[in-house]
């Protein structure tokens, strides 16, 4: 192998690079321009300045190259638990916390965020708790929408896994209508057409929702619809394919999904259905005082609809809440737009819904970017301690099921590589001395957020309501209504 030409260095007097090529050109600038006797027989120390060399010409021509740590041994940005300041404590469930948290490092340094924080050990105990925390990560990895919670940073240690998410200071809907009781017709539908979106740019992903209810509906700071909580997504969903999976919160859960005879997106229709109702009257259309009582209601009890809501509102809520799927609004290829076509949103422009130009009736009254007040004050009052993990738990026979974790939002990877490129920059001057910029490392995090009101195989309840800047669910208010 010819050695010289691969490092392209000088053979038997010429310059190769590693095609063999000769470099001429270069040769003659460094004859032309280097007076070499003139640095003969120099005693050490008594040159003053650099020699004239084409390493210092500025000229136009000249492709210049910055020097540093970025350039010369690029790295992966990572960030960990010390890159954040933990402010308040926003939720609390059975696998974690959901933390207000303020950055420390990097381009987004100050900037506040949701932290979620789970325990392995508590969901490794269940293959299907492990299914559903990839499948939140997955999906917030990959769903990006102005109505969907969006994820900054993931990472994990031994004992815990963490999602940063957006901060979300306008709470959640569940508590704005506990505390109207009802919402009037014009303020269910602006919620309802974001969540309409939202629900439509998940099923065009493939992706069943399967959650739907107030708690998982949080606010920006502007007032705009947010979904949170993917734990009980599920993905790859394509054409009429159904799936079977047990899950839920009850009240808003589909006949089928009851029956266990096969779902599919139109599940997310009737829980609109439900929540619209929920919205409207003060609570979900079938309760009853135990869970058996009130699956039997959803499968087989008469829909009820108070007098006082308008003849549009009162069809839509009946063409949703369909018990035979096929009649069901939105259940055919059509899907959302079939709702979208119904008289109850006929004063809406649709794309200023997806614009987000719409004014929502409720402003959050936000003192700074670290208020909480919309947030439960059993939660905000507590110690903001991410506690260390109690005992140590051992992993599944087949491996970690949490490899690739870890994920950092491409919009701050960008941003880091552009600083890390500029702060780490080093220029050759034609002077001869050289200018180093200040040096600066950039962290990036992940946010996360997850509330879980679900019902499993068990039919066992599992709260968890965090929120923040990805917006997540705050309370455990599954049993709200009994």
């Amino acid at each position: 192998m010819d050695m010289g030409g691969m490092f392209g260095i000088e053979l038997n007097g010429r310059i190769e690079d590693g095609c063999g090529r000769l470099w001429q050109e270069q040769e003659e600038v460094i004859d032309d321009d280097m007076d070499c006797e003139a640095y003969q027989n120099v005693a050490d120390g008594q040159i003053t300045s650099p020699p004239p060399s084409s390493s210092y010409i500025d000229a136009p021509n000249l492709e210049t190259l910055d020097i540093g740590e970025a350039s010369v041994n690029p790295v992966g940005i990572k960030v960990g638990k010390q890159d954040f300041k933990f402010l308040k404590v926003l939720g609390k469930g059975g696998y974690g916390k959901v933390f207000q948290v303020q950055k420390l490092t990097g381009t987004d340094k100050d900037e506040i965020f949701a932290m979620k924080v789970l325990r392995k050990a508590t969901i490794i105990r269940n293959q299907k708790d492990i299914g559903h925390t990839k499948a939140e990560r997955n999906i917030l990895e990959a769903v990006k929408s102005p109505f969907i919670c969006g994820l900054n940073y993931a990472f994990q240690t031994d004992g815990k896994l963490y999602l940063i998410l957006e901060y979300l200071s306008g709470g959640e809907l569940f508590m704005h209508l506990e505390r109207e009781g009802t919402f009037m017709e014009s303020t269910a539908a602006f919620y309802l057409s974001e969540i309409v979106v939202a629900l439509e740019h998940l099923h065009n992903e493939g992706i069943i929702y399967r959650d739907l209810k107030p708690e998982n509906i949080m606010l920006d700071a502007r007032g705009h619809v947010k979904l949170t909580d993917f734990g009980l997504c599920k993905e790859a969903i394509e054409g009429d394919q159904k799936t079977h999976t047990f899950c839920g919160t009850i009240e808003y859960m589909a006949p089928e999904i009851l029956l266990r005879c096969g779902h599919a997106k139109a599940v997310d229709w009737w829980s609109l259905g439900a929540l619209m109702f929920d919205m409207l009257t003060g609570g979900p259309p079938f309760r009853a005082e135990n869970r058996k009582r009130t699956i039997d209601k959803i499968i087989k009890g008469r829909l009820t609809l108070p007098a006082y809501l308008s003849i549009s509102a009162r069809d839509l809520i009946k063409k949703l809440l369909k018990r035979h799927v096929e009649t069901r609004l939105g259940a055919s290829e059509a899907d959302a737009a079939e709702i979208k076509g119904h008289d109850f949103f006929a004063h809406l422009d649709w794309n200023c819904v997806l614009q987000r130009e719409m004014p929502p009736p409720f402003t959050p009254q936000i003192v700074d970017e670290t208020d909480v007040s919309l947030f439960d004050t059993k939660f905000t009052r507590m110690t903001p301690v991410d506690s260390p993990c109690e005992s140590a738990f051992s992993l599944p026979h087949d491996g970690d099921p949490f490899i690739g974790f870890s994920y950092t939002a491409p919009s701050i990877l960008k941003a880091e590589q552009t600083t890390t490129s500029r702060h780490h920059s080093r220029r050759l001057h034609p002077h001869g001395h050289s200018h180093a910029h200040p040096q600066g490392h950039c962290n990036t995090n992940a946010n996360f957020m997850r509330c879980e009101s679900v019902i499993e195989e068990n039919m066992e309840a599992i709260g968890y309501t965090p929120a923040g800047a990805q917006c997540n669910n705050f309370h455990h208010a599954f049993n709200r209504y009994s």
